[in-house]
């Protein structure tokens, strides 16, 4: 009886210990949603149950290699245990209550982090193609950028234009699949203001790695001042307003990059036009009107150095669009 007793209170100490060491390591990023509460809550009672099933497997083994390790000489057989009905029956009754008990709770974590706290929720449609996320938002403009208002719910109308993506906001911790001819939707509501990141986290292709943006959680004031800048660059009737329009449109500025800093997978336009660029076969050339339209509709004729062989899909656009997008261009200085 006082080896049970004495593996007893080892097993709840060294449970409690690994709970302790476990949560000191921070594994989970910032809460920053309303839905992040009761998963991170699921995700709490899990790591208890973890620390305690780890302790009650290995407290034992680890106390019976000591105090019962067989005596130099010892020849003689242990005991012979024909079997313990009581013992047998509580770890059949015991694990299943605790698996019922887990399902209600994930449950309850899945019904709270998908309830509707706001049946007139702004609806923000997003779509996701390799390898960029692109939003339009209910004001008629659309952003490579997701700005949301923090305290508010808001509803994401996603649709994939190739492949399946998944979006994810760690900090948000709610994931939800992108598919191809069907339209998914994330129900979200940040409750902290900051910059964050969307990434996809379903395996997209050669370049799934940079198919992440910027999420911006903002007070509501910031929010609506974004916005109206947003509708004054998007009504700017002007071939650079219209050019900007459609490289976010098409999920240009997933691989390109407008700072001077070079995008994930595509030289930066940041000045760009009217300057040298140096061939994958070692030539130079202009980058005027007739390179930037040849690049856009077959990429692969002129490879820049460094970014070959060309993961870019050859476009189709009219003049009037190649002549906006290009009037874009020019004016990244």
């Amino acid at each position: 009886m006082i080896h049970i007793v004495v593996v007893g209170i080892l097993v709840i100490v060294f449970a409690v210990l690994t709970y302790v060491g476990v949560n000191s390591v921070d594994l989970m990023p910032v809460q920053a949603s309303a839905q992040a509460v009761p998963i991170d809550w699921m995700w709490n009672w899990q790591v208890i149950a973890i620390s305690f099933l780890f302790a009650l497997i290995m407290v034992p083994i680890f106390y019976s290699m000591i105090v019962f390790r067989r005596k130099k000489g010892d020849t003689s057989d242990a005991e012979h245990i024909e079997g313990n009905t009581p013992l047998e029956i509580a770890w059949t009754v015991v694990p299943l209550i605790i698996v019922v008990a887990f399902a209600y709770m994930g449950a309850y974590s899945l019904g709270e982090s998908r309830r509707i706290t706001d049946t007139n929720a702004m609806v923000v449609k997003v779509k996701a193609q390799q390898f960029s996320w692109t939003y339009e938002y209910p004001q008629g403009f659309a952003s490579s950028e997701l700005h949301l208002p923090v305290w508010k719910q808001v509803i994401l109308k996603m649709e994939a234009v190739d492949v399946i993506h998944s979006f994810w906001v760690p900090e948000f911790r709610v994931k939800q699949d992108v598919v191809p001819g069907r339209v998914t939707e994330y129900r979200i509501t940040p409750m902290l203001e900051g910059a964050y990141k969307v990434r996809c986290a379903e395996l997209c292709g050669s370049n799934h790695a940079f198919m992440e943006g910027p999420v911006i959680v903002s007070s509501q004031a910031d929010y609506d001042t974004w916005v109206a800048e947003q509708i004054e660059i998007a009504s700017a009737a002007t071939p650079e307003g219209r050019g900007r329009k459609l490289v976010t449109e098409n999920g240009c500025l997933g691989c390109h990059s407008i700072t001077p800093q070079p995008g994930p997978s595509a030289p930066s336009w940041f000045g760009l036009f009217g300057s040298q660029v140096t061939l994958a076969d070692g030539s130079t050339v202009t980058a005027d009107e007739a390179f930037i339209t040849e690049s856009i509709l077959d990429p692969a004729v002129k490879e820049v150095e460094g970014y070959s062989p060309t993961v870019m899909k050859p476009f189709t656009f009219t003049t009037e669009e190649l002549a906006d997008i290009i009037a874009y261009i020019k004016s990244l200085k």
